[in-house]
């Protein structure tokens, strides 16, 4: 049975993972799209989604301290997602990236998907 079981563990340690996640959502902030593999989007996905319900309520000094807690690499994608991102689903309730196959990955046959924000 899979009872409380709710994130993928994607082959890596948990301190490697919590990296690459937020490697991955800043590189998704920054440039507006990420491809990489199914599961690795999806997770990410659950993160971004997260992470812009907090940015939403806009730069207050609570809002912006739980989000750079989140991601304390680079204060510049937090800049881009509380003044470019967060403000465009101010009125969305929820559902702020699509998920986009493409199909099989030729050297490993891993199934690659884009990430990419909904405008």
């Amino acid at each position: 049975m899979k009872h409380q079981i709710n994130k993928r563990k994607l082959n890596v340690t948990p301190s490697h993972r919590k990296a690459l996640l937020r490697n991955q959502v800043i590189h998704l902030i920054t440039y507006g799209s990420l491809t990489t593999t199914r599961a690795r989007a999806k997770e990410v996905q659950r993160l971004a989604e997260k992470i812009v319900t907090k940015a939403r309520v806009g730069n207050h000094f609570n809002a912006r301290r739980q989000v750079k807690a989140l991601l304390p690499y680079k204060e510049e994608a937090l800049t881009k997602l509380f003044h470019e991102i967060a403000p465009r689903y101010v009125e969305r309730n929820g559902g702020y990236t699509r998920l986009i196959p493409l199909g099989k990955r030729i050297s490993d046959t891993a199934t690659i998907a884009k990430l990419e924000w909904v405008m």
